[in-house]
This record gives structure tokens, C-alpha cells and sequence, in this order.
């Protein structure tokens, strides 16, 4: 009996990255590619795309740059359809990019909310929409969505933002539901403190200090964290899909 998963298995197949000018999205990128896996890069961030690109291709990696907002909806569908496009196929789609607007619910600015609901939740929903013909037709994919543990618990200061991880929470179930007789599997990442760049989006400085304050109080979640989970998660062999990581650093409580 083989008890060791092999990420040699990923040689050939083709990935696509959201959010992957930094943190989870630029980890999980590296990892897939260094695992033979063909990788297009997607974020709005040209320049740290393509340096991204240029290090990937030094390891020998095949690599696409698709520079794009995610948060416009027709932008996140032409970035599944050029992936596909330029390597006749999309096998895994990993949607990592999102912003975290913190701030209390009265004085919220609704015009960021709008925002963080449009690329953490809408803009998700439409790269795996795109993803489906494609992946259903060749009887075989694997989506990826990053949610959050605030999609698990809602906390002060965080109602935006928790709606929009929720939402992706559920929304994976109902794909996953929807998708699995064609052998497409889904599964849904929920890290904790993750020690990104995530909390420079926060505008409402008190609740940006108490955030920091109450991370750096602990042994942060690491990018290459999430990358390696991923990674677990995409090497499973066919028939088993992993639906569901709630993780925390060990430092976190709630």
C-alpha cells in the first residue's frame, strides 16, 4: 500500500492562480509550479506578475501573465477562457484573490464593501461559472476557493467583509453539489491570521491597530502555510475530494 501522496502527479497540468502578485496566491503559484504544473498568474499588479513569471521560468515552468481586475466580472471570465486558450485547457483553478475592508457597520464606506463584494464573492462566482464547461465536458477539474475563518464566525468590525466569506463558503457547497457527477471536485480553504498583506486594506485605523496588535501577539499562519495545504488538497488522487480546511495558527483561539 502507497501511502505517500506525490505532487509529481501535477506534471502537465494546468493551473490557474487569482491574486498571485503576493502572499497565498504567489506561494501557491510557486508550488504548483514546482511541481510540474503549467501556471497562469492573474492580479491587477503587472510588474510583480511578471517578476513572479521571471522566477517561475528560471525553475523551468511553463508560465502566463494574465494582468486583470478581478472585481470586473467579464475581466474574471476572459481570464479562465485565455488560460484556456494558451494551454488548451484549465485543470485547476485557484481563487485566492480578495480584499478585507474592516470597519464598523454605521459608518461603513459602502463604496469599498461594494467593492470587496464584487472581488471576494462575485468575482469568484464568475471564474468557476467559466471554469465549468470546460472542466464538466473533459470529466475532470478541481476548484479551489479561498474563504476565511470569518466566513465560520462573524466578529465586530468585520460585517462586509464576513458576508462576502460566508457567501463563498456556501457558495462551494452548492457548486460542489452541482459540479461532482462530472468529476469536478471543489474544495474551500478557511485560514486564520495569515501574515500578509491583507490588513493594509483596512481604512478604519483603531480597528486596523487592534487587528495588527492582536496578530503579531501570535505565531502567524505563513503564506507557504496555506500554499502546502493547497497543495495537499490538488494532489488527492481522483476520487477523493478534500471539500472543506478550516485552519488556524496554533496561537489562535476564535
Amino acid at each position: 500500500m502507497n501511502l505517500t501522496l506525490s505532487p509529481s502527479g501535477l506534471q502537465g497540468r494546468v493551473a490557474l492562480v487569482t491574486g498571485a502578485s503576493s502572499g497565498i496566491g504567489e506561494a501557491t503559484a510557486s508550488m504548483l509550479a514546482q511541481a510540474g504544473a503549467k501556471v497562469a498568474i492573474s492580479a491587477r499588479r503587472a510588474d510583480r506578475l511578471d517578476a513572479l513569471a521571471t522566477k517561475l521560468r528560471s525553475m523551468g515552468a511553463e508560465v502566463l501573465v494574465l494582468a486583470a481586475d478581478l472585481a470586473d466580472l467579464e475581466a474574471a471570465q476572459r481570464v479562465v477562457h485565455d488560460t484556456e486558450a494558451h494551454f488548451g485547457r484549465l485543470d485547476i483553478l485557484v481563487n485566492n484573490a480578495g480584499v478585507m475592508y474592516l470597519e464598523p457597520i454605521d459608518t461603513a464606506d459602502m463604496g469599498r464593501w461594494q467593492h470587496m463584494v464584487q472581488l471576494n464573492l462575485l468575482g469568484l462566482i464568475a471564474t468557476c461559472q467559466a471554469a465549468l464547461a470546460g472542466m464538466r465536458a473533459r470529466k475532470d477539474g478541481h476548484i479551489v476557493n479561498i474563504a476565511s475563518t470569518a466566513g465560520r464566525q462573524a466578529n465586530p468590525n468585520a460585517g462586509g467583509y464576513s458576508a462576502t466569506k460566508w457567501g463563498v463558503v456556501g457558495f462551494s457547497e452548492s457548486l460542489r453539489r452541482e459540479a461532482y457527477k462530472d468529476n469536478v471536485r471543489v474544495t474551500v480553504i478557511e485560514p486564520g491570521v495569515v501574515q500578509t498583506e491583507l490588513r493594509e486594506h483596512i481604512a478604519h485605523a483603531p480597528t486596523q491597530a487592534a487587528i495588527n496588535a492582536w496578530a503579531e501577539g501570535m505565531r502567524q499562519l505563513q503564506s507557504e502555510d496555506v500554499a502546502r495545504t493547497i497543495m495537499f488538497c490538488v494532489s488527492q488522487p481522483a476520487h477523493v475530494n478534500i471539500n472543506e480546511v478550516l485552519m488556524r495558527p496554533t496561537d489562535q483561539e476564535r
